[in-house]
């Protein structure tokens, strides 16, 4: 094993502490901590004992047990979230030039679902919507929504406001930015906002997968991007089978890079580049 028993550092992290914080975020979120994940651990915990004013890990620990307001910052705190607008950028082509323009022909009822799972700070719901605004203008009648969930309520929150520092919007072209961005006000006028065009269209909520979900569907497309990567294989599987339900006949599902259905769910067809349809 990669974890040594003891770290010589700002506070004393024993191989028994990693242990109970590994068990107990795969059981409140499913999420499998490796052991090379130890040094990520520490340093995301060590924060949290020196805004309580902790000073060892034995205490912070023992909180745990009886304290859900920290248990839920222990969970934010233990929560990857990169991300970036049109990260994974065939994802958002393959919808402008196929899958969008095969569904508008095919809905009659002009009705659009579509799932951000695992949404972090909200870039990827807000680069779905100006995708959708392309092919959709709001003088077409469709009633196009997104929903966008994350573990994360911190992140939630920083989502559902909208405001980003601007190296985090360069990547967008200058029509982009011209139709969607503008600068924020106040405190945050040295940054930038989303605009209420593509805000109305999405409805963020804190969400963790391994618990119900509220939301009855159908969905015609989800993203689950990159949160996959963190479960055992039987949790891939049910959470893949729970897609499967969710989505419409023929809907879409687009997972990360470095994810695959491949022996863990046979309910889709992969068509290419991490996009799958929906078959059974």
């Amino acid at each position: 094993m990669a974890v040594t028993s003891v770290y010589e550092r700002e506070f004393t992290f024993s191989e028994k502490d990693f242990h109970f914080i590994r068990d107990l975020i795969n059981e409140r979120t499913g999420i499998v901590l490796a052991d090379h994940k130890v040094d990520m651990v520490y340093g995301r915990l060590s924060r949290r004992l020196r805004e309580l004013k902790l000073n060892t890990f034995d205490d912070y620990l023992s909180s745990l047990k009886h304290d859900e307001k920290e248990l839920i910052n222990f969970i934010n705190a233990l929560t990857t979230n990169l991300t970036a607008f049109f990260r994974e950028k065939h994802h958002f082509e393959f919808m402008k030039t196929n899958l969008l323009p095969e569904l508008i022909k095919k809905k009659k009822n002009k009705r659009l679902r579509i799932w951000s799972a695992g949404c972090s700070s909200g870039e990827e719901p807000y680069t779905i919507a100006m995708t959708l605004k392309e092919l959709i203008p709001d003088n077409r009648g469709w009633d196009a929504k997104i929903l966008a969930t994350d573990l994360d309520s911190n992140m939630v929150r920083k989502a559902l406001n909208g405001i980003y520092t601007e190296d985090r919007v360069n990547g967008l072209t200058k029509d982009q930015m011209r139709k969607w961005v503008s600068k924020a006000s106040g405190d945050h006028s040295s940054m930038v906002e989303m605009s209420d065009d593509l805000r109305k269209m999405i409805t963020f909520k804190q969400l963790n997968l391994m618990h119900e979900w509220p939301m009855k569907g159908p969905f015609d497309i989800i993203f689950c991007r990159n949160v996959l990567i963190y479960f055992n294989k039987e949790t891939q599987a049910m959470l893949f089978d729970r897609y499967a339900d969710m989505l419409d006949g023929d809907g879409h599902l687009f997972i990360g890079h470095s994810e695959s259905m491949y022996k863990i769910c046979d309910r889709f067809q992969l068509l290419g580049k991490t996009i799958y349809r929906k078959i059974k």
